[in-house]
């Protein structure tokens, strides 16, 4: 049985196998208390074996991080931190460990456990920021599920540049005299366009998978793997896009607060102590929306020292929007309405013609963590803007094709999964959320 299940358990039970790795061990004069953890649970079970048993030898030699299996009764715990402890009768050595291994019983900075990645998610911060992950990952499908999109997988290698931005890692074959594909291809940095051809075919999709960005930053917040959940709507307009964006930010905070109390008890203690108070704050408190004209004004008139000048026509930098977050309305804020400049060629022009029909969703601690808009679905307004972008049309032919055979009014969104995890965890450095961190300069494992 696994350990969560153990520790839940309901009555005691005659006899029980469990499995998993030595987190310490702790020798009296007759008998040892092992703890162990298969990784299903925050907390240890407590083993305790006596010298009458036939494999008390192995139990003495047991080392730190040696895989185990135990045989014996589940019967209520004598001391206190446990309802329920195994009383051994049989201890099978599965995988011996040894005294270099570098997981001892103290403490290790961040720094480095990213060194020993391959190791670290035994430790109790990695594996509660692990199953968070995972439970995360459920709840985001869950979401889209109950509300009837259609997961899509898009390419992950691609011949567009969705952002414009043009930091792409290209896709090439060991030595490849030719294209590999007849044109240059790219690791994808967005399934958008992908998406949009389905969700006017299905109404609703969503993707959820890795893209890559070849940006050269080595911030906090910046990795050059990520995931992304993208869903795109037929029919929706921007406000329908910011109440979904609103909607699903708090619907996965909450299935986490509730599926993995222990895991953000941890983190509320160890790793960020205003964390609980702030989830809680974000569950109960309706956002704030803004147009990003006013959000200029606002900032102008703070007074603040930032490092990044606020003028109208410049996008907002992190600065400005924990600003506009933490201290001047403190709740999550969702700005709307950017300066076309600024924006890829696919956003919905205003009819001011100075604008699109642009959001993006900020929270504390992070700054944005969702990018939306409603899409350009008039044809001459779309390749227009793909000119004044020095687009190359016929690469966008068959994207331009979905305007002009039963177009319609259509919203997305972008949310880097990792960002989502740093605000639910606490946990301050992309590099902490993300199994294997693919960063410049750093592709270990």
């Amino acid at each position: 049985m696994l350990v969560k299940e153990l520790l839940s358990s309901k009555k005691a039970i005659q006899e029980v196998i469990a499995q998993g790795w030595v987190r310490t061990r702790r020798t009296g004069k007759s008998f040892s208390f092992i703890e162990i953890n298969d990784g299903s649970s925050f907390h240890n079970l407590q083993v305790i074996a006596d010298e009458s048993i036939a494999s008390y030898q192995i139990v003495e030699e047991l080392q730190v991080g040696a895989a185990v299996q135990i045989k014996g009764s589940l019967v209520e715990s004598q001391g206190s931190g446990q309802k329920w402890e195994i009383q051994a009768s049989e201890v099978t050595l599965l995988g011996n460990s040894d005294p270099s291994y570098p997981l001892q019983k103290k403490g290790h900075s961040v720094e480095f456990l990213r060194e020993i990645a391959h190791l670290r998610p035994r430790t109790n911060l990695f594996g509660s920021v692990f199953r968070v992950r995972s439970r995360a990952a459920f709840a985001i499908h869950q979401f889209f599920q109950e509300r009837h999109f259609q997961y899509i997988h898009t390419p992950i290698i691609t011949a567009s540049d969705c952002e414009g931005a043009g930091e792409m890692f290209q896709v090439t074959a060991t030595n490849e005299k030719e294209p590999f594909f007849g044109k240059p291809t790219y690791l994808t940095v967005s399934g958008q366009l992908e998406g949009e051809a389905f969700a006017t075919a299905l109404g609703r999709i969503y993707t959820f998978g890795p893209t890559f960005r070849a940006e050269n930053s080595n911030t906090s917040r910046h990795a050059n793997e990520f995931w992304m959940i993208e869903p795109e709507m037929a029919f929706y307009d921007l406000e329908a896009d910011m109440a979904l964006a609103e909607e699903f930010i708090k619907a996965v905070v909450a299935d986490v607060m509730e599926h993995c109390p222990d895991e953000l008890t941890f983190f509320n203690k160890f790793v960020d102590k205003g964390l609980k108070a702030r989830l809680d704050h974000l569950l109960e408190t309706p956002f704030v929306r803004l147009p990003y004209r006013e959000a200029v004004e606002i900032l102008k008139k703070s007074k603040q020292n930032f490092q990044y000048p606020v003028e109208f026509g410049q996008n907002l930098q992190s600065e400005h929007e924990r600003y506009l977050t933490e201290e001047h309305f403190k709740t999550p804020v969702t700005v709307f309405d950017y300066p076309k400049s600024i924006k890829p060629f696919y956003m919905r022009s205003n009819d001011d013609g100075k604008t699109v029909a642009a959001m993006d969703l900020l929270v504390s601690g992070i700054g944005e963590i969702i990018g939306g808009s409603q899409r350009e679905e008039r044809l001459d307004i779309l390749e227009a803007n793909m000119n004044a972008h020095e687009l190359d049309m016929e690469t966008y032919r068959w994207y331009l094709e979905l305007r002009k055979f039963g177009s319609v009014p259509h919203s997305g969104f972008g949310l880097g999964f990792e960002r989502l995890l740093m605000l639910i965890t606490g946990v301050s450095n992309i590099r902490d959320v993300i199994p294997f961190a693919r960063t410049p300069g750093n592709a270990e494992f």
